[in-house]
């Protein structure tokens, strides 16, 4: 695809300029459009509405399960806490539509020629609910309280942070290595996410008063396991493009509906207004209500499985890419609940990723089962088979997943496809403990896994996700696979370190083409997330930063709820 080289260079000022991503493909939205059957989806045009944003009025959404924490330096943040906690606490960046990532507390962000040391200046006028002034000592004071939180030390050993300096409203973010990535760091909750740090420990006992945030909204009443209940911010610091305070919304209601069907039930009895989704068959349902809109984005979080390479029979390509090439995409997305919603993935990317690789995409292995058969003849056959049995005895796989009836539908068709062969008897496992089967124990995590379903990537800058998933066990046990080749892992280690935007979208595909070729991992469906909501909604799939950029969206279905109305009438 074609990409709009935005020039980091060493002195590139980051409000409305890109750092680290291309400009989205139209290649790849031609292929969304042809792909998928939308003719009985909701319309997500904006209603007819001359007279610009309602003022007023409150809006009660639906989430998938409780938020049970809002500290964004020590809780674990699903999609329901970021849609509670970007109400509520401003965010350093943001990611524009063109998969940029821009100033939104920030007014700028510059590199050094080395990208190790970041220069962040805030914007003017900001304070919290509770009065207080924030400056850049308050971002400084943030990394005391992060360093010791459970997510943001993490998210600080990832990004390469080191030491946060501040001079009025000037911060100077100083890391070990170069990191082009860094401002998408501070676009997600442990290291974006403006707080208190004297709120942080004022509470009882020392327990966070997460009431206190910069964002457009406040909490009034926090019910846990019934709703959340915010008001909006009176002193919020930033306006729409016509001069309006934001936000547009009196109040915000989040009310945790873990049953799918029950969001959906209560969407049409109008009981909320709004709910979120990442499952396709609620998506489909969600279509054929009357009066409502649904809001979809098919995310670069894709499902699928990994093998675990140190394990026989997995350590042996010609079994793993057999059984890729025996793995019926359609059908298992069909039993996912796709057809219409999904699409079967080829990369590590959504097509609707500025990421996206046209020609890496095309490398993946096509449904052929006559080829994936004849690999595992070839490996039944081979007197030196790293399992250990005898020449033409079937290969035993252990396919495992956690115990929902979704994904077990998806793996039994596996299990049949790869049982058709005749070469391959299949052990269907259920784990209780999903992840930590397969990250292991130190010191090796080597986990206890076969082949284990898996959903891999997400929609921020690749080399957050990549680095993590494909570094040397010892130093990521998130390489769950436990696959490591140090050229390509030089690849990634070469786009965290370059600002060449053109580099790094070749260094990424050069990645995606390693991994098909050695298929540590197979794909099934790409992930659609979706909001859906009364007819009268608007705003979710469209909002902009303070400088005027189209904002991303609601990629993983979080909303961003400064700009969100009811509309008259």
């Amino acid at each position: 695809p074609m990409i709009v080289a935005i020039g980091l260079t060493a002195a590139a000022c980051i409000g409305s300029s890109d750092v680290s991503s291309p400009s989205a493909s139209t290649a790849s939205e031609a292929e969304v459009a042809t792909t998928l059957d939308v003719t009985d989806a909701a319309s997500t045009e904006p209603p007819d509405d001359p007279t610009g944003p309602t003022i007023g009025g409150t809006l009660i959404v639906g989430l998938e399960e409780e938020a049970r924490g809002l500290r964004p330096w020590e809780d674990n943040f699903s999609s329901s806490s970021y849609n509670i906690a970007a109400a509520i606490y401003d965010k350093l960046m943001e990611q524009t539509a063109d998969g940029e990532y821009v100033g939104w507390a920030a007014a700028s962000l510059q590199p050094n020629d080395s990208l190790d040391v970041w220069t962040m200046t805030l914007r003017d006028g900001m304070t919290f609910t509770n009065g207080t002034e924030i400056t850049g000592q308050t971002i400084a004071d943030m990394f005391v309280v992060q360093q010791t939180g459970a997510t943001g030390a993490g998210e600080i050993a990832a990004s390469a942070l080191v030491d946060v300096a501040a001079e009025g409203n000037v911060v100077v973010y100083t890391l070990s290595r170069a990191n082009a990535a860094f401002p998408s760091h501070l676009s997600r909750a442990p290291l974006g996410m403006i707080f208190d740090p004297e709120a942080a420990s004022s509470g009882p006992d020392g327990v966070a008063d997460v009431s206190i945030g910069s964002g457009p909204f406040m909490i009034e009443r926090r019910d846990v396991d019934s709703e959340t209940v915010l008001v909006r911010n009176p002193d919020y610091w930033m306006t729409d493009a016509a001069g309006i305070e934001l936000p547009y919304l009196d109040s915000l209601v989040f009310r945790p509906i873990p049953t799918e069907q029950a969001r959906l039930d209560a969407l049409t009895a109008g009981t909320i207004d709004a709910f979120h989704t990442s499952r396709p068959e609620t998506i489909r349902n969600a279509r054929d209500i009357g009066g409502t809109r649904v809001f979809e984005s098919l995310s670069s979080n894709t499902f699928g499985g990994i093998f675990n390479v140190l394990v026989a029979p997995y350590d042996d390509l010609r079994v793993r890419k057999g059984l890729t090439l025996n793995n019926p995409q359609d059908a298992v997305v069909s039993a996912l609940g796709g057809d219409g919603v999904s699409v079967p993935a080829r990369s590590w990317f959504s097509v609707e990723s500025a990421w996206y690789p046209d020609v890496a995409a095309s490398t993946y292995p096509e449904f052929d089962p006559a080829a994936g058969t004849a690999m595992l003849q070839e490996y039944v056959d081979d007197p030196a088979r790293s399992d250990g049995k005898a020449v033409g005895e079937p290969i035993t796989v252990d396919l495992s997943c956690p115990a929902d009836p979704t994904l077990i539908a998806a793996m039994q068709v596996l299990e049949q496809a790869w049982t058709a062969t005749g070469l391959v008897e299949v052990n269907m496992i259920q784990f209780d403990l999903h992840l930590d089967s397969a990250v292991g124990e130190a010191p090796d995590y080597i986990g206890r896994h076969g082949a284990h379903c898996w959903r891999f990537g997400d929609d921020n800058d690749p080399a957050t996700s990549m680095r993590s998933a494909w570094a040397p066990v010892e130093e990521s046990p998130a390489n769950v696979s436990n696959f490591f080749d140090d050229e390509m892992y030089g690849w990634i280690l070469e786009a965290s370190a370059t600002a060449d935007v053109e580099a790094r979208y070749d260094l990424y595909e050069k990645v995606d083409i390693r991994i098909n070729e050695q298929q540590p991992i197979w794909y099934s469906g790409a992930t659609t997330t979706a909001f859906a909501a009364e007819a009268n909604v608007d705003g979710i799939d469209r909002w902009y930063t303070p400088d005027g950029d189209l904002g991303v969206g609601f990629l993983s279905a979080e909303g961003r709820w400064s700009q969100v109305y009811v509309a008259a009438g």
